[in-house]
């Protein structure tokens, strides 16, 4: 038996190893302890185990693989999706003095002999890669050398969620970063992501052919966030100057395409609040400057499309804005998330209009019809359909959120498959709005769309709203797109929405019961 002072001899090694852990944590990244969900994944990677880790945004993934890096002296190659996000990994991994590259087509020979030559000398840590590259011979080529030096300690697939096309970001790319099984042999694999549904965990573990991994999945909820869903007014320049002026910190308004990024950044400038527009269309030498802008200025606004607000990463976000209807709750709880990650009080906003859903629901079928579908198998094409299907359901279910008066983020952790109760903190939880029965003008509705299956919505709302007072047709295309949220009628996944009456719907003609909402 040990002496009163002493470590038993078998536990020594589990505090030995707990020991070294921690003073690595303090030592590159000041921290005293490991956040939520942390500690068992590196561990896990340590001892050469895969992982799959669903950790909420500002919940600090990129250490899970970055620190079992640094502990064995080895390399972590971490696949992400965006040259922005690799870069912005890179600058905050080099300002703690940690060894770390990105390998992109942008590189210039010299950059890239450089990069080599900090490979064959083991002076990287971190080695970022987009999914693309994988398909290069040269990549495969430093793949096997690294493997074979014994240096590989483990494979990171960030926004792992791209891989499934049950995500929000499904990217075609992702689907062959299953061959890294076989690439790289024996070597532990982690998939992270901020949300991902039951469906997409099960997706990105076969796809990735994880092998036994460990599973940790941590709550979505972000108890500092405060979210709010509003419409949008014809013109919600003065709206938008009065948040962002409000907000604390930094500033992120997301707008749906480069144009719309453009003027608004531009719009926002002349009204006398400075904003920075950030997208795929700028020159690389703007969009750096753009992010140094964004990450050095105390107040910054940055104006960014979507994909490129996933490469934006600053702790003091005060509000993350959406002047359009994100297209997924899945998508939007990742966008919103990027609020707040110092842990203190951050607004979410997003205005919204009707049109939206009919504007995106258009953009995602004409993204199915441009592909070239007799270039793809006959199961390929059955998942493309699929696919597009489930897009135009998630932007329904987005949608419904929008325009229930329920928790907003009780909503939103729902539809990514967790249970949660009201947040308390939302505008729809503070508001607590008078609800009245609706059966009357539902049952109006219905007989309208028994009449005529695959009616389009707006001709219904015009029809309805006949001899009516003005605006009268808004109020009956909202009543109707909640009766498809409450499943009494069906819309087609086309984008067109056309309804059709549900058995639901009969049910309810032949025997209506309430429907308190409020409006």
């Amino acid at each position: 038996m040990a002496s009163a002072g002493e470590v038993a001899p078998e536990l020594a090694p589990d505090l030995a190893r707990e020991a070294v852990l921690e003073q690595a944590l303090e030592r590159h990244f000041g921290w005293a302890e490991f956040r939520p969900g942390q500690r068992p994944v590196v561990e896990a990677l340590l001892a050469g185990q895969d992982c799959l880790a669903v950790l909420p945004t500002g919940g600090g993934k990129s250490l899970c693989y970055q620190l079992p890096a640094l502990v064995r002296q080895g390399l972590v190659l971490v696949i992400s999706p965006l040259v922005a996000l690799m870069q912005d990994q890179v600058r905050q991994l080099e300002r703690r003095g940690i060894p770390a590259a990105c390998m992109h087509g942008g590189l210039s020979t010299p950059e890239r002999r450089q990069l080599l030559q900090r490979l064959r000398d083991n002076r990287l840590r971190l080695l970022y890669l987009a999914p693309e590259r994988l398909q290069a011979e040269a990549t495969r080529q430093l793949l096997d050398d690294v493997l074979d030096s014994g240096r590989l300690v483990a494979l990171a697939v960030d926004e792992a969620h791209c891989i499934s096309a049950w995500g929000h970001d499904f990217r075609p790319d992702y689907r062959r970063l299953g061959q890294l099984r076989s690439l790289c042999p024996g070597v532990p694999l982690v998939a992270l992501s901020a949300t991902a549904a039951p469906q997409v965990r099960a997706d990105i573990i076969r796809l990735l052919q994880l092998r036994r991994p460990l599973i940790q999945v941590r709550s979505a909820r972000r108890s500092n966030l405060v979210y709010a869903m509003q419409r949008r007014p014809d013109d919600p320049l003065a709206q938008v100057l009065e948040v962002a002026q409000a907000a604390r910190g930094a500033v992120l308004i997301y707008a749906r395409t480069r144009r719309s990024v453009e003027q608004w950044a531009a719009r926002l400038t002349a009204a006398g609040l400075e904003a920075i527009a950030y997208h795929a269309g700028m020159d690389p030498e703007s969009r750096q400057l753009a992010l140094e802008h964004f990450q050095t200025q105390p107040r910054p606004v940055l104006v960014a499309t979507v994909a490129f607000g996933m490469g934006v990463d600053r702790p003091d976000v005060g509000l993350v804005l959406h002047l359009d209807l994100p297209a997924s709750a899945e998508g939007y709880l990742q966008e919103s998330g990027r609020a707040g990650r110092d842990g203190q009080l951050a607004h979410c906003l997003v205005l919204f209009d009707p049109a939206d859903r009919t504007s995106l629901g258009w953009a995602i079928r004409a993204a199915g019809t441009q592909l070239d579908t007799q270039a793809l198998g006959p199961e390929q094409r059955r998942q493309e359909q699929h696919r597009l299907e489930l897009a135009q359901r998630q932007l329904r279910r987005m949608e419904a959120v929008a325009e229930d008066e329920g928790c907003r983020e009780q909503a939103l952790l729902l539809a990514v498959g967790e249970l949660a109760t009201p947040c308390g903190r939302c505008d729809n939880c503070q508001r607590q709005a008078p609800r009245v029965d609706w059966s009357e003008q539902a049952s109006q509705v219905l007989e309208a769309v028994s009449a005529r299956n695959g009616r389009d919505l707006r001709l219904l709302a015009e029809d309805l709203a006949s001899g009516r007072s003005s605006g009268e047709d808004q109020r009956w295309a909202w009543l109707a797109r909640r009766l498809v949220q409450e499943e009494l009628i069906g819309e087609s996944d086309d984008g067109a929405q056309r309804l059709y009456l549900r058995d639901s719907g009969r049910r309810y003609l032949r025997q209506p019961w309430p429907l308190h909402w409020a409006a």
